[in-house]
C-alpha cells in the first residue's frame, strides 16, 4: 500500500477529504521524525514503538574493490511492533 492509497482509505473511513487525510499522515510522520531527532521514543499503544538506536563505528569492505573502509558511528530509527499489531496479522 502506498501513502496515496492509505490517504484514500483514511479519507473514506473517517469521511474526510483526501487532502485532509494526507495532511494528517504528513503531520504524523513529521512529528515522529521530530521526536526521534530529540531522542524521544514514540509509542502508539496497540501498534508499536519507534526508537533511536546507536550503531558503533565499524570496518566494512567495498564490494567493488575489496578494500577495507571505515563506517562511521550513526543513529538509526527502529520500530518494535506492539502486541495488537502482531496479533492482528496472524
Amino acid at each position: 500500500m502506498t501513502k496515496t492509497e492509505l490517504a484514500e482509505k483514511i479519507a473514506k473511513d473517517a469521511k474526510i477529504t483526501k487532502v485532509a487525510a494526507n495532511k494528517a499522515i504528513n503531520s504524523l510522520i513529521d512529528n515522529i521524525k521530530k521526536s526521534l531527532k530529540k531522542n524521544q521514543d514514540v509509542t502508539l499503544v496497540g501498534f508499536g514503538t519507534f526508537t533511536v538506536s546507536k550503531r558503533k563505528a565499524r570496518k566494512g569492505r567495498n564490494p567493488q574493490t575489496g578494500a577495507t573502509i571505515k563506517i562511521a558511528a550513526r543513529k538509526v530509527p527502529k520500530f518494535r511492533p506492539g502486541k495488537g499489531l502482531k496479533d492482528g496479522i496472524k
